[in-house]
């Protein structure tokens, strides 16, 4: 057991060592596509398949934002992340999408990614880079993804998030889906399609309780200006 022992740290340390004299004479992009590589091929080895377990550096111009975050982070907290990034380091990749043609958008990390934009320290010390994490995921399943990511912190905007209630609604989710994937419970849904003040966001609403209760506890009517038939259980 130790002598082979042994031998894998002397297999290691010579792989180390032949890969440190194969990138001395690389330019920094060269090197960190070299190191990029072997990341991606040693993830294929890896038993662990969650996208924390690759990451990968990208240049700042290689990533775009996403157009449905709802996530808001006032200057003092923005400062202070600069800090933290500052004094600490990257210590939390930015989760992308793979646009393809080498092109990232983010699901998580905006405001990270921000800081390397903004600040003229952190991107010379990444060298214009950021650590991503890729995770393989249709346009409506990353809003979810978005969503989740941003819900445990930050402040919501409430006209972004009835956004993306619609977008979810027209794409074709439930209201079991909306509420189980992006972590609402079924009132603050409901809250979200009466601030859309629209009655497509209603078509599909799943009644659990009787229409007298629901409508008197939220007056619909009100709400959307309409008749009682036009949402009545009996007209979905």
């Amino acid at each position: 057991m130790s002598v082979e022992k042994d031998n894998t740290e002397s297999f290691v340390e010579d792989i180390l060592l032949r890969i440190s004299n194969t990138t001395e004479s690389m330019s920094i992009d060269d090197r960190v596509n070299f190191l990029n590589k072997i990341r991606s091929g040693l993830q294929k080895l890896s038993p662990q398949k969650e996208p924390v377990d690759t990451v990968m550096w990208v240049r700042l111009d290689c990533i775009q934002a996403n157009e449905y975050n709802p996530n808001a982070v006032a200057k003092p907290e923005m400062r202070l992340l600069y800090t933290s990034i500052k004094e600490d380091g990257y210590t939390m990749p930015i989760v992308c999408y793979d646009l393809g043609g080498g092109k990232y958008e983010i699901v998580d990390g905006f405001h990270r990614n921000r800081i390397c934009r903004e600040y003229k320290d952190i991107e010379e010390r990444t060298h214009g880079y950021l650590p991503i994490t890729i995770i393989d995921k249709p346009v409506v399943e990353r809003m979810g993804s978005t969503v989740r990511h941003n819900r445990a912190r930050g402040t919501h905007k409430i006209s972004s998030m009835t956004n993306i209630v619609l977008d979810l609604i027209k794409s074709g989710w439930s209201d079991e889906d909306i509420c189980k994937k992006i972590g609402m419970d079924r009132e603050e849904l409901f809250r979200f399609k009466q601030v859309s003040g629209l009655r497509e966001a209603f078509a599909n609403h799943e009644f659990s309780k009787s229409w007298e209760e629901f409508e008197s506890k939220f007056d619909l009517d009100k709400t959307l200006g309409a008749n009682k038939t036009v949402c009545s259980p009996k007209n979905k």
